[in-house]
Formats: structure tokens, sequence, C-alpha cells
């Protein structure tokens, strides 16, 4: 029976090189020029650090740019909704999540349900196991989750005969 597992990861290592840039694009724009201002990572959240707010809005839309460049989807991003401000810098944390939450892996279930798709999925964890009887009805359970409205970047993998 055809199986496959979605799931919400993000690539560390892409996440780390979307960073860098993001701190070497920092070095050389103008409006940056003589301000302390850093994306550091520690742990899957990211710390963009300014003197001012708009700044940190400024590096906030330049880290989202570096992320799409590298692949990293942003779209199940934590983040504070103002920059905490502290002795003379702002700071902003992004933090991205890792896995699927039981909340969301169970809209995931009754999306699938909804849809009358031929096909069966069970929590598995951290991740959703989708199985049917055919490959078509799998590929239609995909689409059906590209389309829908769930806020975390899903990936499809361990796609079995």
């Amino acid at each position: 029976m055809p199986t496959f597992d979605v799931v919400s990861e993000i690539d560390e290592v892409e996440l780390r090189n979307a960073v860098d840039n993001a701190n070497r694009e920092l070095g050389t724009r103008f409006d940056f020029r003589g301000v302390t201002a850093s994306v550091e990572l520690k742990d899957l959240t990211v710390t963009l650090t300014s003197e001012s707010d708009f700044q940190v809005r400024q590096i906030e839309d330049l880290f989202r740019k570096a992320c799409a460049k590298r692949g990293v989807d942003t779209a199940g991003v934590e983040m504070e909704d103002e920059p905490v401000h502290s002795g003379k810098t702002f700071s902003l944390n992004m933090t991205f999540r890792q896995g699927i939450d039981q909340p969301t892996a169970k809209a995931i279930v009754k999306l699938l349900k909804e849809k009358k798709l031929k096909v069966q999925a069970s929590i598995q964890g951290d991740k959703v196991r989708v199985s049917g009887k055919k490959r078509d009805d799998l590929q239609e359970a995909i689409a059906a989750l590209r389309e829908s409205s769930i806020e975390l970047p899903l990936q499809f993998n361990n796609f079995r005969d």
C-alpha cells in the first residue's frame, strides 16, 4: 500500500547560509555603515539586532529575502510583534518551528477527510502518515495539502509504493 509522510522541517544548513548572506549584505549596505547591526542564529532562533526600531524592520526584510534565495520558507516563523529595546539596541527574535504540532496535525487529518479522498491519515509524533490504495490518490492528497491554508511549510517525503 503506497504511503508518504507529511513533515515540516527546516534545513538548518540553508538557514545558517541565509544568516551569513544577510550579515554580508548588512556589511555592504550604505544605510547600515557605522551602525551596530547583526543577524545571529542560535538553536533555530534568529535574532535581529540594530540601533533603531526602523532598522530592525529593514533587517527583517533583508533576512526574509536571504531566506527566499536559499529556499528557506519563513511562513511558519514565530515572531515577536514589536522589537525589544534594551540599552541602546533593539532586537527581534524569529523562531523557526520544527515538526508538526498536534492541533495542526489534526487539521491536516480533518482536511483530508473533508476532501473525501480515498486515503487514510494517521498522526505519528511530529509527522502525519498518509496511505492509500493508489498513487494517484496520494498525489491528490498532496495537491489538496498544497492548496490548503495551513500556515506551516510542509514537505512530503518517504513516498513509497
